[in-house]
């Protein structure tokens, strides 16, 4: 069912649930597509980045995307 956008928004700003409007199959979030990279780690920094996700429960990835993205965020 097709609406339009004035409405979409009028119905939204008053708190009825769209989501019978949304098509979240083809729903994208803005700068967060995913692209795979290799990088290259000395052993000893993958010793470390394993006892450190292994000592907060979550994979190394999980680690290493959270620290890059701190750093990232104080750079900007």
């Amino acid at each position: 069912m097709k609406v339009k956008a004035r409405d979409f928004d009028k119905k939204f700003d008053g708190g009825v649930d769209i989501s019978k409007h949304l098509d979240v199959k083809k729903a994208k979030r803005p700068e967060q597509e995913q692209k795979r990279v290799n990088v290259d780690f000395p052993v000893w920094m993958i010793q470390l980045l394993d006892k450190e996700a292994k000592r907060l429960g979550v994979p190394r990835q999980s680690i290493i995307k959270v620290w890059v993205a701190e750093r990232l965020e104080k750079a900007s």
